[in-house]
């Protein structure tokens, strides 16, 4: 029932989300039965429709051409949904303003128009008040030619009458040419015949093109940052415990690569040479490796058979492994190459390498171990835990771990999403101290769900640990 309820919430939203976007890029931009605003309302109905099919096709068990078909555009938009929404909201900020600046510019505009009318107003009223002040037109001048003045003023009164059609014609003449006022409701019209939009409009279409820039600009930016595969960073570890012989351990540090129906073979093929070009001495690969089945994904995860360490590869089961079969792909991992540690423990030269299960997997009887993987330990050695996520740090203090390796977080991935990741990890990325152990978590190598990572890069991290006695 709760279940039911929360998705009843997040469609609502999503929906409300959805309609405030149309409304501001098209229901406020295009004129009503306009080819624009029937492409904008179908892409409002087709967009979302194609997010929640690429959500939930993998859970279905859909076909996995059909997952990835759908994989592409439905993740994409949801980031783009994502920061189109975040643009607009910073619009809507920047409209009144812009609104008021336009207003201030047609009113001068209108001020300095009205000023230049009044004055050439006043001299045709002079000339209208010259003509229509009952001043006859001297009678020589409608005599026509060749009669003389004397015989004009021996006719007949009557015949005079005509004479003030002249003075009625030139009335009409000057008022004909006299300029009519402007109708105020009439939008303005260039000497082309272009009618302008109005004020409105104007913003409206200014602010969503500046918003849908932003929006998607962020998104290609953050796509790109996937696409381009980790960066490599470095980070030193002092062990209080490490002996001098340990002194200088590289450990490669990768995290949450989920291959899957967007990242697949190519994109572990990029970790691997990565991971290669280090040179480490171990391999540690903290969970989230897959989004999906061995039969669907087994081959675009066999590039792992080429990874390079002295001292071997090891694995550790993420909560997303336990969505797509986590015992195939521990026996898969396995026969690639790579040493699963099921809430068990290895002796390295100088430390002990541990591994747990991640909690998700207690919905199937294989949570976390602690006491297997640590309970019998010699303490006096320094130990080296791999556990997917980082909540369980409170558990390795418990169990003298000095130095836990997590990911899980991806760093937040998409801005602000690392704010909501503060709130459910200690920590989100990088290290911190936890009593007398250190904590360290992997933004991780790939990307769950759309393939954009945007105030969060992809990495994998070289960990050197540091003997206090060297």
């Amino acid at each position: 029932m709760v279940f039911v309820l929360v998705a009843l919430v997040v469609l609502a939203l999503l929906a409300s989300v959805h309609r405030y976007v149309w409304r501001r890029f098209v229901g406020d931009t295009t004129a009503p039965g306009s080819t624009l605003r029937k492409v904008g309302t179908v892409a409002a109905f087709v967009l979302p429709l194609l997010s929640l099919g690429a959500m939930t096709s993998g859970r279905i068990g859909a076909p996995f051409w059909l997952q990835q078909v759908l994989a592409w555009p439905g993740f994409l938009w949801l980031a783009c949904l994502m920061y189109l929404t975040l643009a607009l909201l910073v619009g809507e900020v920047v409209r009144p303003v812009l609104s008021r600046v336009l207003a201030r510019r047609d009113e001068a505009a209108t001020a300095r128009a009205t000023a230049g009318t009044g004055t050439s107003g006043t001299a045709a009223d002079g000339t209208l008040s010259a003509a229509g002040s009952g001043t006859r037109p001297r009678t020589e001048e409608l005599v026509p030619a060749g009669r003389s003045s004397a015989s004009t003023s021996a006719d007949p009164a009557p015949e005079a009458a005509p004479a003030a059609e002249p003075e009625t014609e030139a009335v009409h003449d000057t008022e004909k040419d006299a300029p009519a006022a402007p109708a105020e409701t009439e939008p303005a019209v260039t000497a082309s015949g272009i009618v302008h939009p109005s004020r409105r409009l104007f913003v409206s279409r200014v602010v969503g093109g500046a918003a849908a820039a932003a929006g998607l600009a962020t998104v290609g930016y953050g796509t790109a940052n996937v696409l381009r595969g980790p960066s490599v960073k470095r980070v030193t570890v002092p062990l209080a415990k490490l002996p001098r012989a340990a002194h200088g351990f590289r450990i490669a540090v990768v995290s949450d690569i989920h291959i899957g129906p967007i990242l697949g073979r190519a994109h572990t093929r990029r970790i691997v040479d990565t991971i290669n070009s280090t040179s480490p001495d171990l391999v540690a690969v903290v969970g989230d490796l897959v989004d999906g089945s061995v039969a669907d994904l087994g081959s675009a995860a066999e590039p792992l058979a080429g990874l390079r360490a002295r001292h071997g590869s090891f694995f550790v089961t993420g909560n997303h492994e336990y969505f797509s079969g986590a015992e195939q792909w521990v026996n898969h991992v396995r026969e690639l190459g790579l040493i699963p540690l099921e809430n068990a423990r290895v002796e390295m030269g100088g430390f002990d390498l541990a591994g747990v299960n991640d909690i998700a997997g207690e919905t199937e009887g294989q949570g976390p171990d602690f006491v297997r993987a640590l309970g019998d330990r010699d303490r006096g050695r320094a130990a080296v835990l791999l556990a997917h996520q980082p909540v369980v740090i409170h558990d390795a203090v418990e169990h003298g771990v000095d130095l836990q390796l997590s990911g899980h977080t991806h760093g937040g991935q998409l801005w602000p999403g690392n704010y909501l990741a503060e709130l459910a990890n200690p920590t989100v990325a990088g290290l911190e101290q936890y009593g007398d152990t250190q904590l360290f978590v992997s933004r991780g190598a790939g990307a769950w769900g759309p393939p954009v990572r945007v105030g969060a890069p992809a990495d994998i991290t070289v960990v050197e640990l540091a003997s206090r006695q060297a």
